[in-house]
C-alpha cells in the first residue's frame, strides 16, 4: 500500500513540525512519554485544520463536513508520519 497517496505534499510539513515537537516534548521530561502521541495527533489536527479552512471554500454543510473530515484525516495521517519517521530513526541507530 502506497501511504504517500493518501497523503497531500502541501500538509507533510506538518509532520515535520510534528516531529520536532515530539522530540522537544520528549527533551523537557515534564510530560509523560505516553501522552506525547495524544498532543501530536491533537497538534497535526489543528494545524491541518487551520490550511484546509483556509485553502477550500467552505459555504455549504457537504463542504464544511468535507474540510472537517479532511482536516481530521490528514492531523492523523501526519501525526502516524512523524511518529513512523521517529521510529525508523530510533531502529537504525540500534546495534544488535
Amino acid at each position: 500500500m502506497d501511504l504517500m497517496q493518501y497523503i497531500k505534499p502541501e500538509l507533510v510539513i506538518v509532520a515535520i513540525v510534528c516531529y520536532v515537537i515530539g522530540i522537544g516534548l520528549k527533551k523537557t521530561q515534564t510530560i509523560k512519554d505516553k501522552y506525547i502521541p495524544f498532543i501530536l495527533g491533537t497538534s497535526s489536527i489543528v494545524l491541518c485544520a487551520i490550511w484546509v479552512f483556509a485553502n477550500c471554500p467552505v459555504s455549504t454543510g457537504q463542504e464544511i463536513a468535507s474540510a472537517v473530515f479532511m482536516a481530521i484525516t490528514q492531523g492523523i495521517l501526519m501525526a502516524g508520519l512523524s511518529t513512523y519517521v521517529n521510529q525508523l530513526i530510533k531502529q537504525t541507530k540500534k546495534t544488535e
